[in-house]
């Protein structure tokens, strides 16, 4: 049986609040003790010298789009557990945009079966709320759910029908299910490429309004106050909708929501000439949007960052900009990035520690995110300060997608542990 003992490190875990220097011991695949000096009690344990270094729960991820089955060439389960690994990430959930895509119990157990096989970080799945992402049939939410499936979502479009909708969370609301939205009014979105705006208009682009977003959301809460479901809107991006969540929460409606890390790093002028690395779903907005996605972070109303990971190969984004693949990968940047927040001022370590482990566990029902004896031996060991440049050639993942390659930031991941085991050791 494995026996470590992490030896004054810098332990935080927010469900707790606790932030203190300390020791932690782990055996088998559980959090043995935390705190203190545990020296005298870690009996043949082995010693990891873990002094200068953060120790937390390992990342929980809950918006990463894996590519098999149907497109593993893009990324496999294996691949992006190595990526997963080496970013902190040791929960990752799925989205159900595969081929096939996860609309039945039999892919559900297909996920299920290769992440045991892989043994790198744990994967759970989202399911469809309708058949074959469609947005017309309703699947079968309480036996997927009931065979594993985390919450239920058509991936990177939203359901578009309004009646459709009221359909996913009156269902849902029946099971205790989580709904979760991609929150784009799709008439208003339309052929649009960029958000709409100075840059759209200056690069000759066809814009979406940011108005899409908050469309969306404001009718899907007047349905969860009609239904009373569990809803989580994704990727938030404007101002606007997030002052409409914070108003609903404030109302006490059953809601909550994440954004990804380009969304408060970056703004529309990341395009430049036309870099479609850059392209993104929801698209990268105004300065205004951005501070007030930040903004949101810092009160409470935004409860998650998520890496919003979208693996695509060099055909599917060296193209013309109308014609590549929106989306970035994150996995193994959702960490650095994350600490910006923290090392700008914005927020306190804990509070962002707190939007990447505790709370995504809490909202999906999972019993990670925190560091208590007896919880799972899923840790993430960093150093928070050393400087350094990310470079997408370093990439684990098959895909190197990502408009951050040279990008500096602070803070790099040492350790990644599963269930006890290393699964990932850096340099240092």
């Amino acid at each position: 049986m494995n026996r470590w003992l992490f030896r004054r490190a810098r332990l935080l875990d927010a469900e707790r609040g606790l932030d203190v220097v300390g020791d932690l011991l782990v055996e088998g695949d559980r959090i043995a003790a935390v705190g203190g000096d545990l020296f005298t009690i870690a009996r043949e344990a082995e010693i990891v010298s873990a002094e200068g270094l953060c120790l937390t729960p390992g990342l929980v991820d809950m918006r990463v789009q894996l590519r098999e089955p149907g497109a593993e060439h893009m990324e496999s389960i294996e691949s992006a557990g190595q990526a997963a690994a080496a970013g902190g990430v040791t929960t990752m959930v799925a989205l159900p945009n595969t081929d096939p895509p996860v609309d039945d119990v039999s892919v559900v157990e297909f996920l299920a079966r290769r992440a045991r096989e892989v043994k790198l970080a744990k994967i759970h799945t989202y399911a469809a709320a309708t058949k074959g992402l469609l947005g017309r049939d309703l699947t079968e939410m309480g036996l997927l759910a009931a065979n594993g499936a985390l919450g239920f979502t058509d991936g990177v479009q939203a359901v578009s029908d309004a009646l459709v909708m009221r359909r996913v969370l009156a269902y849902a609301r029946t099971f205790d299910l989580l709904v979760i939205q991609h929150p784009e009014e799709q008439s208003l979105a339309g052929a649009g490429e960029v958000s709409e705006g100075e840059t759209a208009t200056r690069l000759g682009l066809p814009g979406i309004a940011p108005a899409a977003e908050v469309i969306m959301i404001e009718r899907d809460l007047r349905l969860v106050e009609i239904t009373g479901a569990r809803y989580h809107v994704v990727h938030v991006s404007t101002a606007a909708g997030i002052e409409a969540i914070r108003r609903a929460k404030a109302q006490g409606l059953p809601v909550t929501c994440d954004t990804a890390p380009p969304y408060f790093t970056l703004n529309e002028t990341a395009i430049g000439d036309y870099r479609t690395f850059a392209k993104l779903s929801p698209p990268l907005r105004s300065e205004w949007d951005r501070r007030g996605v930040v903004e949101g972070l810092r009160d409470g109303t935004i409860d998650v960052i998520a890496s919003d990971h979208a693996p695509w190969d060099q055909d599917s984004k060296r193209l013309p900009f109308s014609s590549a693949a929106y989306g970035i990968v994150g996995l193994e940047t959702l960490l650095p990035l994350s600490l910006e927040l923290y090392h700008n001022g914005h927020l306190g370590l804990l509070e962002v520690i707190q939007r990447l482990t505790w709370n995504p566990a809490r909202i999906l029902g999972l019993p990670v995110g925190r560091l208590a004896p007896g919880a799972p031996a899923d840790l993430l060991l960093f150093d928070l300060d050393v400087s350094w440049r990310i470079s997408t050639d370093d990439f684990r993942s098959k895909s190197k997608n990502a408009p951050f390659d040279g990008r500096p930031v602070q803070g790099r991941v040492r350790r990644t542990i599963v269930d006890g085991r290393t699964i990932f050791q850096g340099e240092g």
